[in-house]
C-alpha cells in the first residue's frame, strides 16, 4: 500500500529548502532567498489544493473467474471502477491483496480499457481471505503532493486445499470400492431388479413374484436384498499437541495434512465409497455421496480448519460400525501414541503421519495399520501405506 503522507519526498524536500532559504536569508541579510521561501511554499500549497480539493466518488466491483481458489492455481479477477469526478485524475491503481494470494494488482490509471480492470491472482495459503479495497493514487504535475484514496468494499476469495491424484485400490483386505455396509430395502411392485425365491408357508401374498411365478411356473415372491453402499471414514486430527505454530505463520505439517484429506477423500468418493470426513473430536467436517456441490462445501470447511482441542478414541467416531477403508491423518505422533491407537475393528485401517517417533510406524503396523510417514509428496506417501492395496501406474484425479 503505497503512503498515505500529503506530500511526497520531493514536496517534504521543497518545504525543507524553503526553510533552509528562510533561515540563510537572516543570516546572510540576503532578501532574495526570501523571495525564493515564499515560491517554494506556495507551489506546495497549490499543488496540495489542486490534488486534494477535486471531490471523488464511485463505485467497484469484482468478479473473480473461479468460485473456489485452488493452492497453486491461477484465477483472473475483472474489476469494474466506475469514478464520478469533474475530470479524469492519471495516477495508479492498486488492489489491496493478502499474503496468501500472489499476484500484480496494479497498474496506471487511467487504462487502456477505461473503467475495466483485469488481473491473475494464484493462491498461495488456503483460507478465506478479503480481496480489496481499490485504491487511487494520484500526484500534482509537480510531483509535490500525493492523494490516495480508497473506493469500495473488499470481495472475499476462497483458497482450498489442492487436491492431487492418487493411485487406485484394489479388492483387498476388505477394500471392494463398492462394497460396504449400507442395506437398503429393494421392496417394491413392478421392481424388476429384485431377487425372487420359492414361496414359503407364511409369505404374504402380496409378496407374490407373479412374473417369476408366471417363468418358472412355481410360486415365487419377491425376497429382501440388501443393496452394497461402500463406507469410508477419513479422520484429520486437529489435536492441538500434534502441531507446531508460530504466531500467526501457518504449520507446513498441518497444511499438508489438510491437503491429504482433501485428496484421499474426493479419491475415495470416485472410487465408489460413501465417505465421512471427521476431525478427532467427532466433528463432522463433510459427507460425500457423488454430488458435486458436497465436495464443494467440503474443500470450503477444509479451507478453515486449524488445530485446536483434544481428540477422541477412534472407535466412537464410527456411529457403531466399522467402516472398511478408515484413513488417520495426524502429526507429531509418539510410539506410545501409536500403541494405543486401536482402529476399532475398521477393514482396512490406513494411517498417514507428518511427524511420527522412532518406532511409531511399527507400532502401528503391530495393530494392523497400514502406515507411512506423510510428506509434501501426498501420492507417494498414500502408495507407501497401500502397498498391497494399490494397483500400480492407474491414477486419477478427483473431480
Amino acid at each position: 500500500m503505497r503512503s498515505r503522507r500529503p506530500l511526497t519526498f520531493r514536496g517534504l524536500a521543497a518545504l525543507l529548502i524553503g526553510l533552509m532559504c528562510a533561515v540563510a536569508a537572516n543570516l546572510m541579510a540576503a532578501p532574495i532567498l526570501l523571495y525564493v521561501t515564499v515560491l517554494l511554499f506556495a507551489l506546495v500549497i497549490v499543488a496540495v489544493i489542486a490534488v486534494h480539493a477535486p471531490r471523488r466518488g464511485g463505485s467497484v466491483s469484482r468478479r473473480i473467474s473461479t468460485d473456489l481458489l485452488t493452492v497453486g492455481e491461477e484465477s483472473q479477477v475483472a474489476v469494474r471502477f466506475d469514478l464520478r469526478a469533474l475530470r479524469v485524475p492519471f495516477g495508479a491503481w492498486e488492489d489491496l491483496l493478502p499474503d496468501a494470494v500472489a499476484g500484480e494488482a496494479s497498474g496506471d490509471f487511467p487504462t487502456d480499457n477505461g473503467t475495466h480492470i483485469r488481473y491473475a491472482i494464484t493462491g498461495v495459503r488456503r483460507g478465506v481471505w478479503p480481496v480489496g479495497p481499490l485504491s487511487l493514487h494520484t500526484i500534482d504535475p509537480f510531483g509535490l503532493a500525493q492523494r490516495v484514496q480508497e473506493f469500495g468494499d473488499s470481495r472475499t476469495v476462497i483458497v482450498v486445499p489442492e487436491v492431487v491424484p492418487l493411485a487406485s485400490m484394489t479388492s483387498a483386505a476388505g477394500i471392494a470400492g463398492g462394497t460396504a455396509h449400507t442395506a437398503a430395502s429393494r421392496l417394491g411392485q413392478g421392481s424388476d431388479n429384485l431377487s425372487p425365491r420359492y414361496y414359503v408357508s407364511g409369505d404374504s401374498m402380496r409378496r407374490i413374484h407373479w412374473r417369476a411365478t408366471a417363468h418358472r411356473g412355481d410360486l415365487m415372491v419377491r425376497q429382501e436384498e440388501e443393496e452394497s453402499s461402500p463406507d469410508a471414514v477419513v479422520i484429520l486430527d486437529r489435536t492441538a499437541r500434534r502441531w507446531s505454530r508460530t504466531g500467526s505463520d501457518a504449520d507446513p505439517d498441518f497444511e499438508i495434512a489438510v491437503e491429504a484429506c482433501a485428496s484421499i477423500a474426493l479419491h475415495l468418493v470416485q472410487e465408489g465409497y460413501s465417505v465421512d470426513i471427521r476431525d478427532s473430536a467427532g466433528t463432522e467436517l463433510g459427507t460425500l455421496r457423488g454430488q458435486e456441490d458436497e465436495r464443494d462445501s467440503l474443500l470450503v470447511a477444509l479451507a478453515m480448519v486449524s488445530p485446536q482441542g483434544e481428540g477422541r478414541d477412534i472407535a466412537s467416531l464410527f456411529d457403531g460400525t466399522p467402516p472398511g477403508p478408515l484413513v488417520m491423518i495426524t502429526g507429531s505422533f509418539s510410539d506410545d501414541d501409536a500403541a494405543q491407537l486401536h482402529h476399532g475393528g475398521a477393514a482396512a485401517p490406513i494411517l498417514l503421519v507428518t511427524d511420527p517417533g522412532q518406532d511409531a510406524i511399527e507400532s502401528a503396523a503391530a495393530l494392523g495399520w497400514s502406515s507411512a510417514r506423510l510428506d509434501t509428496d501426498v501420492a507417494a506417501a498414500w502408495e507407501d501405506a497401500l502397498a498391497d492395496h494399490v494397483t500400480p501406474g492407474s491414477s486419477h484425479v478427483p473431480r
